[in-house]
């Protein structure tokens, strides 16, 4: 796997996973860019948006970034002005566009999690007041924190356990990524896992 900076949601995980992508100038996507060790054996093989800066024969000058998923969206486009940079670093003066990546990202998320299936009002305040009278309780009580934490994991088990295996009934594997906003590999893990079967039986 190529080294470059990925950025995820605590919910969606690998199922949504970021990056900022290369554009060439002919719009393709350039492969992972080698980099051989100085004693002639192996080395790193590098997707960071900025080593594409076109400084060494075999590394390609990119001409735009935009946002890539794992899910395979992609966001807009992000031209580079070449007779701006000039000799400049592409990590420092290429940014503002890599941010701009960040952001289209961002809002694919929000979209992700609006097309998720909604939870009640009711629920969803719950969650956020448990969460913040256990952050509450951290300041006074580390350990006291730690066991609600614990008792949380405990009863997430134990009440999605049915839930999780009357949707292996009713629902396909297409429909269960969708609503949980997941692909179906991720959907399909996590319902084995609060359902306790094999995920891949």
């Amino acid at each position: 796997m190529s080294e470059r900076e990925t950025w995820t949601t605590e919910e969606f995980g690998a199922s949504h996973e970021g990056a900022v992508g290369v554009l060439l100038a002919d719009g393709t996507v350039p492969g992972p860019v080698f980099f051989p060790m100085s004693s002639g054996g192996g080395g790193p093989s590098v997707s960071q948006w900025s080593v594409y800066d076109g400084h060494f024969a075999h590394v390609p000058r990119a001409a735009a970034l935009r946002a890539v998923c794992s899910c395979g969206w992609t966001g807009t486009e992000h031209r580079l002005d070449w007779d701006e940079i000039g000799e400049e670093e592409l990590a420092e003066v290429g940014a503002s566009a890599a941010d701009a990546s960040l952001e289209d990202w961002d809002e694919h998320t929000v979209e992700v999690e609006k097309s998720a299936v909604p939870l009640p009002e009711t629920v969803t305040g719950l969650l956020t007041r448990l969460e913040e009278e256990i952050e509450k309780l951290a300041k006074s009580s580390p350990l006291a924190a730690v066991r609600a934490a614990r008792r949380l994991e405990v009863t997430a088990a134990r009440v999605g356990y049915w839930p999780a295996h009357d949707a292996r009934q009713d629902a396909t594997a297409e429909q269960a990524a969708a609503a949980l906003g997941l692909n179906e590999d991720g959907a399909r893990k996590l319902m084995a896992r609060f359902g306790r079967w094999n995920p891949y039986l």
